[in-house]
């Protein structure tokens, strides 16, 4: 941010602080400027970047959480990244309940808005650990509640699905689950790529518990069924569920991974399953 504009919002900020009755008759605040120039900006009228900048600034000068939406407002405007770093700047030190006011627009707003503040949410620095984890709950159970062909939800479920398995965030186990059904049959009809199958997959190996091992442990019998029958399997796939099953660690995948290591898999495999075996809990 410039000095140039720096200085004008700790004068519009110092007009604030010292003389407040005089501010609140002769100049609009800086949040309201904010949300006319932001409502300006989304119908396509060119705005000036320094004084958008200026309100930023004085907003974090005033530190009030009431802000929060004004500032939200600039990440859905469409501003250059710069601006838009600017807010997300701000939201990130003004004081307040940042991870209630994500929660909310998750919640409440349009899809379009919902993922952006899961992706301001699960970027910041200022939100624990579980905060996080909450958010991302949360934005995968939203996702399932409105129009599945929406791109910005579908989008918004596969991010908050690789925030969990970041996360391992365990109380996601049922709606982990849930999705990995779902890519499976999207998989099934060629509605999405492999990968969201594998991610769905390392999913629940990072937050799965017993109901998540019993979901893999009957796919990897599915597979060493066709395996021994026909020959066939898909590496990555197979793969993928005996790491989950180790990851989860519960002991009823022994036989089905025992089995895995007997069969002709290639010694990836039949050495992922043994692996696999070593870390089960008993």
């Amino acid at each position: 941010m410039s000095k140039r504009i720096r200085f004008i919002a700790l004068f519009v900020f110092l007009i604030i602080s010292v003389t407040p009755s005089v501010y609140s008759q002769d100049f609009p605040a800086p949040e309201f400027i904010l949300k006319e120039m932001n409502n300006a900006f989304k119908e396509g009228t060119p705005v000036d970047y320094g004084i958008v900048s200026a309100c930023i600034a004085a907003l974090m000068e005033q530190g009030g959480s009431s802000s929060y939406p004004a500032l939200f407002s600039v990440l859905t405007s469409g501003y250059p990244e710069i601006i838009a770093s600017e807010a997300i700047g701000a939201l990130d030190v003004i004081p307040g309940d940042l991870h209630l006011f994500l929660l909310g627009v998750i919640d409440n707003d349009s899809p379009a808005e919902k993922f952006i503040a899961f992706r301001t949410g699960i970027n910041s620095q200022r939100l624990t650990v579980s905060e996080r984890g909450q958010l991302a709950e949360h934005a995968l159970e939203i996702s399932f509640a409105y129009n599945e062909d929406d791109a910005d939800l579908i989008a918004m479920r596969y991010a908050s699905i690789l925030a969990l398995t970041e996360l391992e965030w365990k109380r996601a186990n049922a709606q982990a689950i849930r999705h990995y059904y779902r890519v499976q049959a999207d998989f099934m009809q060629d509605r999405v790529s492999k990968d969201r199958l594998v991610e769905a997959i390392s999913c629940l190996g990072a937050v799965g518990d017993t109901d998540a091992a019993l979901v893999l442990i009957l796919q990897l019998g599915l597979i060493n069924a066709r395996k021994e029958r026909t020959g066939a399997f898909d590496p990555e796939i197979t793969m993928a569920i005996i790491n989950a099953l180790g990851n989860i660690g519960d002991n009823a995948a022994f036989d089905n991974l025992l089995f895995t290591s007997k069969l002709s898999y290639n010694e990836d495999i039949t050495s992922a399953a043994m692996e696999a075996i070593a870390r089960l809990k008993w």
